[in-house]
C-alpha cells in the first residue's frame, strides 16, 4: 500500500496510538477546524464535501488492502465526522469542546442511528457514514445549544 494513503488513513500516523486512536484522530481535526473556519463557510462546506470523498476513497482502499472492515487505525473517518460536527457552528473554545465532546461521545456509544450505519454499510462508505452521522447528529445538538444560549453569552 502507498505511503500516503496509510498516512491519510491513520490522520498522519496519530491512528496507531495504542490509546484511543479515534480520539487521538479527532484532535488532529481540531487545527483542520479551525483553520477552515478561516477560510469562510463557502470554502468550509466545499472541503469537506470533497474531504467525505477523498475519506471515503481512502478508507476504502486501506480496507482492500488490509481485508477486514473499519480497523482501529484508519480515523480519516473522525477526522471528517467531527468536521461535520463543527459546520457552520461559531468557533469558541467553548463550541471547539463541547463539539469535540459530543462527536466522541456519539462515536464511542454509537446509538441509533449511528449503530445501524456502523453494522450495516460495508466498505470505505460504511467506515466513514457512521462517523457521518455522529458528525451531523452533534452538528445538530450545537446549533440547538448555540441558538440557545447565546443570549447568555456562554458561546
Amino acid at each position: 500500500m502507498k505511503p500516503i494513503f496509510v498516512a491519510l488513513a491513520t490522520g498522519f500516523y496519530v491512528g496507531k496510538s495504542p490509546y484511543f486512536p479515534g480520539t487521538c484522530g479527532t484532535l488532529v481535526a481540531l487545527p483542520i477546524v479551525w483553520i477552515l473556519n478561516q477560510l469562510g463557510p463557502l470554502s468550509y462546506l466545499v472541503i469537506t464535501f470533497v474531504s467525505i470523498i477523498g475519506a471515503t476513497y481512502v478508507a476504502e482502499m486501506y480496507e482492500v488492502y488490509h481485508n477486514r472492515h473499519d480497523r482501529p487505525e484508519v480515523v480519516i473517518d473522525e477526522i471528517v465526522g467531527f468536521m461535520v460536527t463543527m459546520t457552520l457552528i461559531p468557533q469558541t473554545a467553548i463550541t471547539l469542546l463541547t463539539g469535540f465532546i459530543l462527536f466522541r461521545i456519539l462515536d464511542m456509544v454509537k446509538p441509533f442511528p449511528i449503530s445501524y450505519f456502523d453494522k450495516h454499510v460495508s466498505g470505505g462508505y460504511g467506515v466513514v457514514m457512521d462517523d457521518l452521522v455522529a458528525g451531523l447528529i452533534a452538528n445538530l445538538i450545537l446549533q440547538y445549544l448555540v441558538l440557545r444560549t447565546t443570549w447568555l453569552g456562554v458561546f
